[in-house]
C-alpha cells in the first residue's frame, strides 16, 4: 500500500436537473515525497477531489488511506488529521488582515493551543527564510505582492510539517512572473522537505513543475 491509497472514489452532486457524477471509481496511489499535478477542464472535478483528499469532503463510495491510517473509518478525528498531517494552498491565499505575516503562519499551531509552541515558531522562522520572506513578517497581508502573499500562504501550510500538501490553483490570480515563482518554490518544498505534493492547475506550465502529471476525465484519473 502507498503512502496514499484512494480507491474506487466516487462522488455525485445534485442539482434542479437531477445528478451528476463529478468522481466516478477514481484511483490515486501516492508514495511518499511524490509531486502530483492534476489537471482537466473546468467541471472535471479537480477541486471535489482536493477536497475529498484534505477531508473536507467525503465521497459516496470508495476507500482513502493515508499512511496506512482509515480516513474514512466511524471515529476518525478529522480535524486533528487534517491540522496535523495535511497543508491547503488556497488562490485565495486566505491570510486574515488583521494578523500580521507571522501571526497567519502561525495560526495552524494554534488550533489546540492558546500559543505556539517555541519549535513552532523557530520552524516558521525557518520557513519565511526558505520562502524569502524573513523581513516580512511583521507586516500585514495588505501590504505585500501576490507573489509574497503565495509565500507566506506556503510558509502557514508547512507549519505543522505536514506529509501531505494539497495546492488549489496556488498561481490562478498571479502573473506569470510571480507563477513562475510559485512553482519553483513548490518544486523546492517536495525536493528539500521531501513533501508529497498534489496540486491542481490549469496551467501548463505549473503542472510542468510537478513531477507526475495526471489529467481528470470522465471521473477517472488518465
Amino acid at each position: 500500500m502507498g503512502f496514499i491509497e484512494l480507491k474506487g472514489i466516487t462522488k455525485s452532486f445534485h442539482d434542479g436537473s437531477g445528478s451528476r457524477k463529478v468522481l466516478d471509481g477514481l484511483d490515486l496511489s501516492l508514495e511518499k515525497g511524490d509531486f502530483v499535478a492534476v489537471t482537466g477542464v473546468s467541471g472535471a472535478g479537480k477541486t471535489t477531489l482536493l477536497n475529498i483528499l484534505g477531508t473536507l469532503s467525503t465521497p459516496d463510495e470508495g476507500s482513502y488511506f493515508i499512511d496506512g491510517t482509515d480516513v474514512l473509518a466511524p471515529g476518525t478525528d478529522l480535524l486533528r488529521l487534517r491540522n496535523r498531517r495535511i497543508g491547503f494552498v488556497f488562490q485565495d491565499h486566505r491570510l486574515l488582515p488583521q494578523f500580521t505575516v507571522m501571526q497567519n503562519i502561525l495560526l495552524p499551531a494554534l488550533a489546540d493551543s492558546d500559543s505556539a509552541r517555541p519549535a513552532d515558531i523557530e520552524w516558521a522562522r525557518q520557513l519565511v527564510r526558505i520562502m524569502g520572506i524573513g523581513n516580512l513578517t511583521t507586516q500585514q497581508p495588505e501590504t505585500l505582492s501576490g507573489g509574497e502573499k503565495s509565500r507566506a500562504a506556503i510558509c502557514r501550510a508547512l507549519v505543522m510539517k505536514p506529509d501531505l500538501l494539497l495546492a488549489d490553483e496556488p498561481t490562478g490570480q498571479l502573473d506569470s512572473g510571480h507563477a513562475r515563482e510559485v512553482a519553483e518554490l513548490l518544486a523546492r518544498v517536495n525536493h528539500e522537505l521531501g513533501t508529497t505534493i498534489v496540486l491542481v492547475t490549469h496551467s501548463d506550465a505549473l503542472a510542468r513543475s510537478a513531477s507526475r502529471i495526471c489529467q481528470l476525465k470522465e471521473g477517472k484519473l488518465i
